[in-house]
């Protein structure tokens, strides 16, 4: 759905068209692009900590791997020569013993303060270097739009692959492998009909396939017209799922040998949730690698290096592209150093000692909360005022094939009925958010929720003025003007667009004004 109908000319820089949908539509990607915006602000910090382990991963040995006096008496190294086993050293309580790796990321490298209630510190200057690197890059890549992050994304996309599959065939052939995969394909039918899960998954796939993201539209505008968006669709989603499964079985494979090295059954005691993945989990199994761990390490974090860059370019290019689109005379190379400078000043905040909290924070309130509420608000707008039976007649004619039932059912019913059920029940259950089990202060939830109200409040607000400005003598006249496409919508090029509005003009007439079922049926069924 997100890859049809784009009426723009794919020969536009800033894909500008002549052409307009509903008016009242367009308040969900004002919505979008402010939260792509608080994404991809906190995303590059944690690409500039990918920086910082990726020059320390040339270090010999490798500085987390072994303890520090400063870090006390709980220390244990991840190097496995004074690796003293047990199980202590993962289990969760005030006298565990934790592995070197584990107070490396948060005493070196976040210098992570126990609580935030008396501010968040100042930023770690080598984490700044990072961040700066990670904004120079983005600017770098887009300042010329799509013709240079076009090119570099043939590096940006493929050298992951390669990267993952040399640490793949590695992850494989340590011992305890084969326990860590299993671990990650076996699944837990206890939690099947968990509705935290659902919206966990559902937040995955957001991010994973910048669903709700406004990434796939902005790239969708540069196409051109007749594009087989239909096969795009199939490739990104079985490359999505094909690269998450090799990503797993690489992540846990080494992983699993992490639990074979310090001697427990149980994979999931050594699994640290989130960040704690990359930053601990990871770094903690490759010390233990007894030949040349550094070039493991190397490739890892460039790796991901590689990927942060490469998802914090489509982020940024989402933005430019939505405030380029209102004004067309900023140029590409101004927009883009713009949103780097302001991004990189407020990303300052994420590489404080309090960072993490305040990642936490914006990801839960900025990021995830806004992109389910915005993303049910789109299902809604595109399915039922714009309306299903229009975007596969829409699809049709870009395409010349129909739509099948399927698709108009989970366009049309299942997919908001999932979403909206998943959104009532996470509201209906919300508890605090916690970091390290420990709850913010009430300011910073004050601020959580004004940026959960302010990315959502995008909806009423413009479809208010949407109202306002459209023609009419009568309110009524202005609301049902509002929730129509304009006189011009259609493809930018005029002779299509008259072949377009005639195809559309005879095939949604004829059951207009027989009622309200029949509209229903028609929108579903066509």
């Amino acid at each position: 759905m997100r890859l049809g109908p784009n009426w723009s000319n794919s020969s536009s820089s800033s894909s500008i068209s002549p052409s307009h949908p509903p008016s009242c539509t367009l308040c969900v990607g004002v919505g979008q692009a402010f939260q792509v915006f608080m994404l991809s602000t906190y995303y590059a910090s944690l690409v500039a900590i990918f920086c910082r382990y990726f020059v320390d991963s040339f270090h010999s040995p490798l500085p987390w791997a072994t303890c520090r006096a400063e870090w006390g008496a709980k220390c244990i190294d991840s190097a496995p020569n004074n690796w003293m086993g047990g199980q202590n050293s993962i289990e969760n309580n005030s006298d565990r013993i934790i592995s070197s790796s584990e107070l490396y990321y948060v005493k070196e490298v976040l210098r992570e303060k126990d609580q935030i209630a008396d501010g968040i510190g100042l930023p770690n200057w080598e984490l700044v270097v990072g961040l700066l690197i990670s904004w120079l890059c983005v600017f770098l890549i887009i300042r010329r739009g799509v013709k240079s992050s076009g090119k570099a994304s043939y590096f940006l996309a493929l050298f992951p692959y390669v990267v993952m599959g040399v640490l793949l065939v590695r992850a494989v052939t340590l011992p305890g492998s084969v326990d860590g995969i299993w671990y990650f394909i076996k699944p837990n039918w206890s939690k099947i009909l968990d509705p935290k899960v659902w919206y966990a998954a559902v937040t995955q796939c957001f991010y994973s396939l910048s669903v709700c993201f406004g990434n796939i539209i902005m790239y969708s505008s540069f196409n051109k017209f007749g594009h087989n968006v239909h096969r795009d669709a199939t490739i990104v989603t079985a490359l999505d799922t094909a690269t998450s499964l090799l990503a797993g079985f690489t992540i846990f494979g080494i992983l699993g040998h992490l639990a074979h090295e310090i001697g427990t059954d149980d994979i999931g005691q050594v699994v640290k949730g989130g960040a704690g993945l990359a930053f601990i989990s990871y770094p903690d199994a490759i010390a233990k690698f007894k030949q040349l761990p550094q070039i493991f390490s190397v490739l890892f974090f460039l790796m991901l290096f590689v990927l942060g860059i490469g998802s914090n370019i489509a982020m940024t290019s989402c933005t430019v592209t939505a405030i380029r689109d209102r004004f067309p005379n900023f140029k590409q190379w101004q927009c883009s150093l713009l949103i780097a400078v302001v991004s990189f000043v407020i990303g300052l905040m994420y590489i404080t000692p309090g960072g993490q909290y305040m990642l936490t924070l914006v990801d839960f309130f900025g990021a995830s909360m806004i992109a389910l509420v915005l993303g049910i608000a789109e299902l809604y707008t595109i399915g039922w005022i714009y309306g299903t039976d229009r975007l596969c007649k829409d699809i049709e004619f870009m395409l010349g094939r129909k739509v099948g039932l399927y698709w108009r059912l989970c366009w049309g019913i299942f997919t908001p009925l999932i979403m909206t059920v998943i959104l009532i029940y996470f509201y209906a259950t919300y508890e605090p958010l916690t970091y390290n089990k420990q709850p913010y202060p009430a300011w910073a939830y004050g601020i959580g929720w004004t940026i959960t109200a302010f990315g959502v409040m995008q909806l009423p607000f413009w479809m208010l003025v949407a109202i306002i400005r459209e023609p009419g003598n009568t309110w009524r006249e202005k609301i049902r003007g509002a929730f129509k496409p304009k006189k011009n919508w259609g493809p930018s090029d005029p002779l299509l667009r008259e072949q377009y509005n005639k195809k559309i003009e005879h095939e949604l007439t004829p059951k207009r004004g027989q009622g309200f079922w029949a509209s229903i049926k028609q929108n579903i069924l066509g």
